[in-house]
C-alpha cells in the first residue's frame, strides 16, 4: 500500500465497555477456574518467553513511570454485527493475549505486582455463543503475568495500581472507556500531590518505547512476516489467473483473498486494491467495481495478515497479456525506479535516501518521456515530480500495514538496521480528466506502482517478495499463462 507523504498510522480502536456481562465464576461450567486453552493461531511461533522478555524490557524503560494498554474493541459492521475481531498490535505485542476487553499494566516503579492483566471473566452463556474465555486464572498460567483480575474490577483497582507513578503511559484520545479511568487518578494525584509528592502527573505515549521495540523486528517476527508475504505471492499468483479483459474488479480481489485464506492468512491485512484504467490512478481505490478493458492495466495492491503480521505488495500487469508502447514506456521507468531504491537498503542508509534513489529516476524518467522539461535543480526545487509521484517510496511494514517508526530522530534522518522491514513502492499516475495535470502526453489514464517488501540485513538487504518477479517481459508472462 502506498505511503502518504506524512507517514502516519491509524490510531487503535475504543474499548466499548469495561464492565463484563459474565456471571460468578462458580456459574461457569465445570473446570472452568483451570482452562487451559489450545493455542491459538496467532499465537503459533512466539513461545511466551518472548512476551516476557518484551514486558522486562518495557518495565526497565518505564523506570517510574506506569503504561496502561487496553485491548482493540469489537468493531460492527452495522447494528449488531460484528466484524472479524482483530487484537489490538501493543497489547498482543506484550501478552500474546488475542481477547477483548483487557487490560495491562506495567509498573516500572513498583517493588512487586509489577504485571497485571484484567480480562473477562468465564461465562459459560457467552462462551456458548462466542468461544471460550481464557478468564483470569487461565491468564496468569498462559500469558506468564504476575495477576491477573476480572475487566470489571479495573475502575475500582486502577486508581491504587497508578499511586506512585511518576507518568502514565496511554494513549489518549483512543479508549473511552479506559481514559476517564486515568483521567480521574491524575485529578487525584493534583490534590494528593502537593501534600505526598507522589502520583502521576501527566500522560506520555507509549509509542515513545513501543514504535521503537517494534521497529526492530526479532527472529520470530521476520518469520511471521516472512510467511505473511509468501502467503501475498500465492494471492497474487490466483490474481493474475483471473486478470483478463471483461473479468470484474471484484472477480480479481476474490480471487486475490481466496487464496490468502486458502494458504493459511487470517484474511486482508488491509482493504485489497483492484484498480484497472484510470482506477490504478486513484491511489487507496478500494471499490473495485468497474470492468476491465481490452488495454487496460491492472493495479492490484493487496497483503495478506498471517499470525497478525502483514504482507503487502502490490504489481501492475497487463489485461490483455501485452502491454502497449505507452504502457510499456512508463512501467520500465518505474521499475527502474524500483530496482535503484532497492540498490539503496542497507544499514546505515536512511529511509531518506531509498526515496531519493526512486524520485531522481522517476525525476530523470518523466524527462525522457516529455512529460516535464527543463533542469533537475528546477524541477526538484518546485517539485514538478510530485504531480505524478505524490507519496512516499517506503513505510515500515510488521504487525500493521503503516507499522510504528519515527522516520526522523531528533530532527536527522533515521538510518537502516538489520531486523527493520520496510516497503519499496515507487509508482507514476497520469489521472485521466481534470485532474490530469498535462492532458498533452500520451499518457493519460496509466497508473502503475510496484512495490516489494524488504527486509533490511546485516549483509545489507532481502527483498522478500522476490518470488513475484516485477520484470515487464516477466509480469506480462504471467497473465499469459
Amino acid at each position: 500500500m502506498d505511503t502518504p507523504s506524512l507517514p502516519g498510522k491509524p490510531s487503535d480502536g475504543p474499548l466499548q465497555t469495561l464492565h463484563s456481562t459474565s456471571t460468578a465464576m462458580t456459574d461457569a461450567h465445570p473446570g472452568s477456574s483451570d482452562l487451559e486453552l489450545s493455542p491459538a493461531s496467532v499465537m503459533e511461533g512466539f513461545p511466551p518467553a518472548l512476551f516476557q522478555d518484551r514486558r522486562a524490557r518495557v518495565l526497565q524503560l518505564l523506570e517510574d513511570d506506569v503504561m496502561v494498554l487496553p485491548a482493540a474493541a469489537p468493531l460492527l459492521r452495522s447494528r449488531d454485527s460484528e466484524l472479524p475481531y482483530r487484537p489490538d498490535s501493543e497489547l498482543f505485542y506484550l501478552t500474546g493475549f488475542p481477547e477483548p476487553e483487557g487490560v495491562l499494566v506495567l509498573r516500572g516503579f513498583a517493588d512487586e505486582t509489577r504485571s497485571l492483566l484484567f480480562v473477562r471473566d468465564r461465562d459459560r452463556s457467552a462462551e456458548q455463543w462466542t468461544g471460550p474465555r481464557v478468564g483470569p486464572r487461565g491468564a496468569v498460567n498462559r500469558f506468564g503475568v504476575e495477576e491477573s483480575h476480572p475487566i470489571s474490577e479495573l475502575a475500582q483497582r486502577l486508581p491504587g495500581l497508578l499511586e506512585g507513578a511518576r507518568h502514565i503511559h496511554f494513549r489518549l484520545g483512543t479508549h473511552p472507556a479506559v481514559e476517564p479511568l486515568v483521567i480521574q487518578a491524575l485529578r487525584q494525584s493534583r490534590i494528593r500531590g502537593a501534600r505526598t509528592g507522589t502520583g502521576p502527573r501527566g500522560v506520555v505515549d507509549p509509542g515513545g518505547i513501543l514504535d521503537e521495540m517494534r521497529l526492530r523486528k526479532g527472529p520470530e517476527e521476520i518469520q511471521a512476516v516472512r510467511q505473511a508475504v509468501d502467503v501475498t505471492v500465492e494471492g497474487f499468483r490466483a490474481g493474475f489467473r483471473s486478470v483478463a479483459p471483461g473479468r470484474g474488479e471484484w472477480e480479481v480481489q476474490a480471487a486475490v483473498e481466496g487464496a490468502f485464506r486458502a494458504h493459511g492468512a487470517a484474511g486482508p491485512a488491509f482493504a485489497t486494491i483492484v484498480g484497472s484504467g484510470a482506477n490504478g490512478c486513484v491511489l487507496h481505490y478500494v471499490e473495485n467495481r468497474d470492468r476491465i478493458g481490452d488495454r487496460d492495466l491492472v493495479l492490484i495492491d493487496a497483503g495478506a495478515e498471517v499470525r497478525l503480521y502483514a504482507g503487502d505488495l502490490t504489481r501492475t500487469v497487463p489485461a490483455s497479456g501485452r502491454f502497449t508502447p505507452e504502457q510499456e514506456a512508463v512501467y520500465e521507468v518505474v521499475e527502474a525506479a524500483r530496482a535503484a531504491a532497492v540498490a539503496q537498503v542497507e544499514p546505515g542508509v536512511t529511509l531518506q535516501e531509498v526515496h531519493r534513489a526512486a524520485r531522481d529516476v522517476l525525476l530523470e524518467g518523466l524527462r525522457g518521456l516529455g512529460v516535464l522539461s527543463g533542469a533537475v535543480d528546477e524541477l526538484l526545487d518546485r517539485k514538478a515530480h510530485r504531480l505524478y509521484f505524490p507519496h512516499r517510496t517506503s513505510h515500515w511494514l510488521g504487525m500493521d500495514t503503516h507499522d510504528p517508526g519515527d522516520y526522523l530522530r531528533g530532527g536527522k534522518e533515521r538510518q537502516l538496521e538489520p531486523g527493520m522491514v520496510l516497503t519499496v513502492e515507487p509508482g507514476l499516475y497520469f489521472p485521466a480528466g481534470e485532474s490530469d495535470p498535462d492532458p498533452g502526453h500520451p499518457f493519460t489514464g496509466i497508473g502503475i506502482r510496484i512495490e516489494d517488501d524488504v527486509l533490511v540485513t546485516a549483509e545489507g538487504a532481502e527483498v522478500l517478495s522476490a518470488a513475484l518477479p516485477t520484470a515487464l517481459d516477466d509480469v506480462a508472462a504471467s497473465i499469459r499463462g
